[in-house]
């Protein structure tokens, strides 16, 4: 539809200020090439664990009791927070949502219910997209809600003007050229259209550098100031409605979030084992901390694309 030495008598290498530099590059790149591998490796057990197991009972009762209302969310974002949301949108029958990074597709799901307009949900887990589908087929919005493979940070397969509103919660951190994926969207927007994007990474203050690689620790994080929303969004042409400080709401789910799966930990280690379980563990705890201190925050950003 539509659509990331001479006394041993060994020989002895000399090395050039030149050779030094070299080997020294070649020793960075190893120690970043290796980071970057153990990064994508915790992304994928990160990921795998939670949307292999998203619709089993223990998952749906840490969701509920961390965000009030189960709605196959996994970001920061509660029913309440969304209803505000779609306040924002107008979507209504007929219209066309493109919700990015969709993850399992429970938010999506729900708007369409809600509003009645159609979705394609775009996500580069395979298995969310297997879990998002058949939700869609389960709950009888197939044919008003496609789910697609997709990376986000390249360009999209959607025609010119064919998209009403574009959402991505709690996921734009993880594309590094905002400015080029912001613009595929405007790109897919409808005169008039709308985008909505939430922030969560935003620096508001100071970070130590394990705080930062702890908030970073499942896969490629953009950290970028207040302000350079704004401003992306101004050079892509479009009209900002709507910026608004939603730190808060991602504070206090990141702490209930980590409650609830501590008093389920020995089931959670079972199915994530100990490495998983408790690097998610100390993920939301410093999530919870920089964000409450409001040295890290989350941010909803509303625009419009001009006729």
């Amino acid at each position: 539809m539509w659509w990331h030495g001479p006394r041993s008598g060994k020989p002895v290498t000399r090395f050039t200020r030149g050779h030094r530099k070299l080997r020294r590059a070649n020793l960075s790149k190893d120690s970043v090439d290796s980071t970057t591998k153990s990064k994508a490796d915790r992304a994928t057990i990160y990921y795998d664990a939670n949307y292999g197991n998203f619709d089993s009972q223990l998952y749906s009762e840490i969701r509920r009791e961390a965000f009030g209302e189960d709605i196959g969310q996994n970001s920061w974002l509660t029913a309440g927070e969304q209803d505000k949301f779609l306040s924002w949108l107008a979507l209504s029958p007929g219209k066309v949502l493109l919700d990015v990074a969709c993850g399992a597709g429970g938010p999506a799901l729900r708007i369409v219910a809600k509003t009645g307009c159609s979705v394609v949900g775009i996500d580069v887990h395979e298995q969310a997209i297997m879990t998002a589908s058949s939700l869609a087929a389960q709950r009888g919005l197939a044919e008003r809600a496609e789910f697609r493979c997709a990376d986000a940070t390249g360009p999209l397969p959607f025609s010119d003007a064919s998209i009403d509103v574009v959402t991505c919660i709690d996921a734009i951190n993880h594309f590094s050229d905002r400015p080029g994926v912001i613009a595929q969207w405007v790109r897919l927007l409808k005169p008039g259209g709308r985008l909505l994007f939430t922030d969560p990474i935003t620096l508001t203050g100071p970070l130590t550098n394990a705080e930062i690689a702890v908030r970073s620790s499942a896969g490629t994080y953009l950290f970028v100031p207040h302000g350079y929303d704004e401003r992306t969004i101004a050079q892509c042409g479009l009209q900002m409605l709507v910026c608004e400080d939603v730190t808060a709401n991602m504070a206090r789910v990141a702490e209930a979030r980590r409650a609830a799966r501590a008093s389920r930990s020995a089931a959670l280690r079972e199915i994530e084992g100990d490495q998983g379980y408790d690097g998610q563990q100390e993920f939301l705890a410093v999530a919870a901390r920089v964000a409450r201190e409001g040295r890290l925050s989350r941010f909803v950003y509303v625009a419009k694309k001009l006729s």
